[in-house]
């Protein structure tokens, strides 16, 4: 148990997350890129990207054929990257702030299959687990065809295999969905504030749910458990997993991509700040990772976390990483952001994350079903609560002194934000059921 109360005596940016107010935090160990560039290949290496990049590429065959909402990109999993000014004049509006530059919304919220960035690092671990499984077999090789996956007698093969995950959600969406399409047998452990209509619909695509009456990290400790008990079985580790890191930060590639086909610059007089929700870091540590990899100096990532489980924020500011847990600081870890719901942090991306992420801004929960209901006038475009806690990026930048701050520090003028970027980063929502939208914009909190 972490000595909650030396840190919230000591850090007034902690003091305040355990008053459980909106804030940002600002990393004091952020650093050039140029000095952090050699200790961050020895962990993960710009040849672990490609490589990612590559093996989805020789899936895509096999996710064309097995879901056909992907003809369309010959298998691709990619969401749209879509300008939101309406958004944006609505937010400065409704909030009395001001967003310079140009907002847009990576709309990972649609991707295919899974409908949330989930799709990106689930999917890819899952995929590479059943290559390597094949392949020790000598059922598959990099030459062949990888639809050849989806007949019959390679899902009896994968049939006798186990996947297990613990999750608040998506992950546990993406891992089910795309494990029970190449036959596995499936089992996602799912903590209490998981929504039923999640659930449902894993059981539906004859997932197994076992659920919990505890937290995120319950789940997860239950479900690896479980996994390490059987020898023919897969577990994906959310805290740990270097795999599903690689997923996620091929993200950046593809996102510089659509920038390209837009005409749009991205250097040191035009930067790229991008905000992304976080619950226990891998998704957003992965794409902001990638993203410096390829951006460097010019692009400035935040996370946003809500204020009832400020998890990684603590995990990093105290430098305890994952024995950081929001109950030791009084918080509850119960938030309507249930992808956020995680109250410690990854280890791993705690600490890759140490000298390249600019900060991390926390939102109240009400403020999720405000953006989620002001998007949807403002561009008719639907998204998560959790997902909405992205727009507190934007939001804040200018308006609180930590942000503010940072922004004179690096050489953020008036001038260079006029010509920047900002993203706020779309993690989830297209699965989401009609009567489910209808609660959510129907939802009012303080």
């Amino acid at each position: 148990m972490v000595d909650a109360q030396k840190y919230i005596q000591a850090d007034p940016t902690v003091r305040a997350v355990a008053e459980q107010k909106e804030t940002v935090w600002i990393n004091p160990d952020y650093l050039p890129f140029a000095v952090t560039d050699g200790l961050c290949q020895l962990v993960v290496a710009d040849a672990d990207i490609a490589d990612a990049e590559a093996r989805l590429a020789r899936f895509a065959p096999f996710i064309q054929r097995c879901f056909p909402e992907t003809e369309e990109t010959q298998g691709l999993i990619e969401s749209p990257l879509a300008d939101i000014p309406q958004m944006q004049k609505a937010l400065e509006e409704t909030y009395g702030c001001a967003i310079p530059g140009r907002l847009m919304l990576k709309m990972d919220s649609h991707l295919a299959i899974a409908g949330s960035v989930k799709a990106r690092g689930g999917i890819y671990e899952v995929l590479k687990h059943a290559e390597e499984l094949a392949m020790a077999a000598g059922k598959l090789s990099v030459e062949d065809n990888y639809a050849k996956l989806a007949d019959e007698d390679m899902k009896r093969f994968f049939s006798q295999y186990t996947v297990q995950v613990g999750s608040t959600g998506n992950l546990g969406m993406s891992i089910g969905i795309m494990s029970a399409a190449l036959g596995f047998c499936v089992k996602v452990h799912m903590s209490a504030d998981a929504k039923q209509w999640k659930k449902d619909l894993l059981r539906s695509k004859g997932v197994e749910v076992i659920e919990y009456a505890d937290d995120y990290s319950k789940a997860v400790e239950e479900g690896r458990k479980r996994s390490d008990a059987d020898p023919m079985s897969y577990f994906v580790d959310d805290e740990k997993s270097v795999d599903l890191f690689l997923g996620y930060a091929v993200a950046a590639k593809r996102l510089k991509h659509q920038l390209d086909e837009l005409g749009i610059t991205v250097d040191e007089e035009h930067p790229l700040i991008v905000y992304i929700p976080t619950g226990v870091g891998g998704a957003p540590g992965g794409v902001s990772y990638g993203l410096k990899r390829l951006f460097k100096d010019a692009v400035h990532c935040f996370l946003v976390e809500p204020t009832l489980c400020p998890s990684v924020l603590l995990g990093m500011a105290t430098k305890e990483y994952e024995k950081a847990n929001v109950h030791d600081f009084g918080i509850s870890g119960i938030t309507e952001a249930d992808g956020l719901a995680c109250a410690s942090p990854s280890s791993f991306v705690t600490r890759i994350l140490g000298n390249l992420l600019s900060g991390d801004f926390t939102v109240k929960d009400g403020k999720l079903y405000d953006y989620l209901r002001l998007l949807d006038r403002s561009e008719h475009k639907r998204i998560e609560p959790s997902s909405c806690a992205a727009f507190a990026g934007p939001c804040g930048l200018l308006e609180l002194e930590g942000s503010k701050d940072y922004c004179a520090r690096h050489g953020l003028t008036q001038e260079k934000l006029a010509n920047s970027v900002q993203i706020a980063w779309a993690t989830g929502g297209r699965l989401v059921p009609a009567e489910i939208w209808d609660q959510y914009l129907s939802t009012h909190m303080d």
